[in-house]
């Protein structure tokens, strides 16, 4: 006899759905055309026809711990073959992205980075976070401020050659950004600790693993495994539809690892071995070199993804939180070159200008992380991970 189950719809969870790009999902018949075209599946509880029935009927705790929802790549397959134009893979993206709000807590700070309307204030936060911050130090007789306008516009630089630490001091930058990476951590790891829960909980109730807990060498081991399928998008290419996602999505992920190891060297130069530079001569091209490379793929792929989004508009479904990510990822890598460029210009005025606005872009880019759509990064391995862990196939 199969086991009963009380059924309490949402209501206000469907119009949220909705909301976040998933309004087509009264649409959906539960014909279970998805799961058999998607390439992705699992044979043991295939989605996306159960997700789409849950969300059909409001039942988000059935959904928000779903690890299903991230082995989902929205490569539109499922979308493409729906008899009745439900787009599934829009249903998924939607609630993923309420995860995601879910998890992340702090709602007023998930709104000012989620509502178009915030942007201004979003913005204004880094902006006047360096000023403020450098002004108040300076009082106290730290120099972490070293700009100074009518100097710059009168003799070009302070000390006869442009550097970005004449802008903003090294010491000011490191502190505001080590903060931040740590809130950062911290909102991740309060998140995922839940989600693991949730999506382990979720995992016993459907007949998903017969693992009673989960076990840290087990999953961790499991994490590792999933790797290189991660770093190939080997996932993508089993899709019948938008392989061309594949390429874009690639470029920024290595243009992310890439400064990623570029910063963690020059912090590792400058704090543990102690030298200041000025990092000029052939034995700092290599990392040059990388850091180079890797903003110009991030330029390439957020270009790439955009001009994607742009192709699918009648197949696909973009929401602020998409142009919002292509526009930050684009802006980074736009200006990262133009601060180099403008430098090795010897323009100053525009070098510490468009330095304070790469500042800016990259103090947004990680307040925002645990909110936006680019979590996806940590909760998609997640759940990877936990798939391998669970030995689905």
């Amino acid at each position: 006899m199969a086991d009963k189950y009380i059924v309490e719809p949402d209501v206000g969870f469907i119009k949220e759905i909705g909301e976040y790009g998933g309004d087509s999902l009264k649409k959906c018949f539960q014909c279970a055309t998805c799961s058999v075209a998607c390439p992705i599946s699992p044979d043991n509880k295939p989605f996306p026809r159960k997700e789409m029935i849950a969300a059909s009927w409001g039942l988000k705790d059935k959904l928000i711990g779903n690890g299903d929802i991230w082995l989902c790549h929205n490569c539109g397959d499922c979308s493409t073959l729906c008899p009745r134009g439900a787009k599934p893979g829009d249903v998924l993206a939607a609630i993923r992205l309420y995860a995601i709000s879910h998890y992340a807590g702090f709602p007023a700070l998930g709104k000012i980075v989620n509502d178009p309307k915030k942007l201004p204030v979003l913005a204004a936060i880094p902006a006047v976070l360096f000023l403020v911050l450098g002004l108040i130090f300076k009082l106290f007789g730290v120099n972490w401020l070293n700009f100074s306008p009518e100097r710059v516009m009168e003799h070009g630089d302070t000390v006869g050659h442009i550097a970005h630490h004449m802008f903003f001091s090294t010491w000011l930058v490191d502190l505001i950004f080590i903060s931040t990476s740590i809130f950062t951590v911290v909102v991740f790891a309060l998140g995922l600790k839940r989600f693991l829960a949730d999506m382990h909980e979720n995992a016993l109730l459907e007949g998903k693993t017969n693992k009673q807990k989960i076990e840290f060498k087990g999953f961790l081991s499991a994490l590792i495994k999933i790797i290189p399928t991660i770093l190939k998008h080997s996932k993508f290419s089993e899709c019948g539809e938008n392989t061309e996602r594949a390429t874009p999505h690639m470029m920024v992920l290595f243009g992310f690892i890439g400064l990623a190891f570029v910063t963690g060297f020059f912090f590792l130069v400058l704090y543990g071995i102690g030298i200041h530079g000025p990092y000029d001569g052939w034995i700092w091209a290599p990392i040059k070199l990388i850091a180079n490379v890797s903003g110009l793929a991030l330029i390439i792929g957020s270009l790439l993804m955009f001009k994607n989004r742009k192709a699918k508009a009648q197949d696909q479904v973009s929401t602020y939180r998409d142009w919002f990510l292509i526009g930050l990822v684009c802006a980074l890598g736009v200006t990262g070159m133009l601060s180099e460029l403008t430098r090795l210009a010897d323009a100053a005025f525009l070098t510490y200008l468009i330095y304070y606005i790469h500042l800016m872009c990259v103090f947004i880019l990680f307040i925002s992380l645990p909110f936006s759509k680019l979590a996806h990064l940590v909760y998609r391995t997640t759940a990877l991970a936990y798939n391998e862990y669970a030995g689905r196939k």
